[in-house]
């Protein structure tokens, strides 16, 4: 396969992508409301103006990489937040996590998630208090995953859960369109099953070891998938193959990784979710382990060549 027919293919595998994405986002939008298109058209407008002026300066082609950023960055959002709040995370995100690296493929970091973590520090009131319940039409100071982990009435059924109407970011409460997408793009072979399955998998076991251990404090651990933005993560934001790892044993590490850090942020931190800071760490982590493997690798065949 030459240069061009890998680069239509990874065109297409992103075209296909970004329509997943963008099922979820008109779910979010008959569960939260019109409101939700105004802010994915704002941070894609914040987004592809810095994309564009890099090109320029660059001298160089608009890559595709433009359809997904924006979109998974709206995704992690509360749907009140204030436009002027994605134009602030999407254009940050954009330029510091991949047009200052030299565009798409060269980035360290996820940009969406870097656009997230930034809002979400400079604007914490804002990013965690301020949650739409789509039943009420109340702004609520919590979600199922405040709720479930501050050890509050829980008073969510497992199909309320999985269909959505629930308090939320607007990517993270339509469980069963996540669920039923991910799998979609796994049999499709657009990501590797290792990523979601390890980092789902190890979320559970850790809280399931946690909860044996200490129940008042580790909560229900099918619960605690079905919570928060951590299925969201798993199959749309993890399975990035520019920022995780690129052989199978280090995308498990990697995955292992990420519900480890989930964990004990959940429950540890000041902060009730731990998807994006994983996020974050394990893509700075992602080339170590790239490394590791790649050195253990060349030990087993030197190991074979010596037979």
């Amino acid at each position: 396969m030459n240069e061009l027919q890998v680069n239509i293919l990874s065109k297409k595998k992103m075209i296909i992508f970004t329509a997943f994405l963008g099922v979820l986002l008109v779910a979010s939008s008959l569960i939260f409301g019109v409101y939700v298109f105004a802010i994915a058209a704002v941070s894609y407008g914040a987004s592809l103006t810095v994309e564009i002026l890099f090109a320029r300066f660059r001298k160089k082609e608009l890559d595709y990489g433009w359809m997904v950023t924006p979109l998974i960055f709206t995704l992690f959002l509360p749907p009140t937040l204030p436009l002027w709040m994605a134009v602030v995370g999407s254009s940050f995100g954009t330029f510091f996590g991949k047009s200052l690296f030299g565009g798409l493929g060269k980035n360290i970091f996820n940009p969406a998630v870097v656009g997230v973590l930034f809002i979400t520090i400079s604007f914490p009131a804002d990013m965690a208090t301020t949650w739409l319940d789509p039943i009420s039409e109340v702004i609520k100071s919590t979600t199922p995953l405040i709720e479930l982990n501050s050890g509050a009435v829980f008073n969510y059924s497992i199909a309320e859960l999985m269909i959505g109407q629930v308090s939320g970011a607007l990517g993270e409460t339509f469980k069963l369109g996540i669920i039923v997408l991910g799998l979609a793009l796994i049999v499709m072979r657009i990501i590797d099953w290792r990523i979601p399955v390890f980092y789902l998998g190890s979320v559970f076991v850790f809280t399931y070891i946690g909860h044996m251990i200490d129940p008042a404090t580790y909560k229900d651990p099918v619960l605690s998938l079905l919570v928060g933005g951590v299925m969201f993560a798993a199959f749309f934001v993890a399975t990035d193959p520019v920022t995780s790892p690129e052989l199978p044993g280090g995308r498990i590490v990697y995955a292992i990784g990420l519900g480890i850090i989930t964990v004990i942020i959940r429950y540890y931190a000041a902060f009730s979710e731990g998807v994006i800071f994983a996020v974050i760490i394990m893509n700075a982590v992602a080339p170590l382990i790239d490394g590791w493997n790649s050195k253990a690798d060349s030990l087993e065949e030197l190991k074979e060549g010596a037979k």
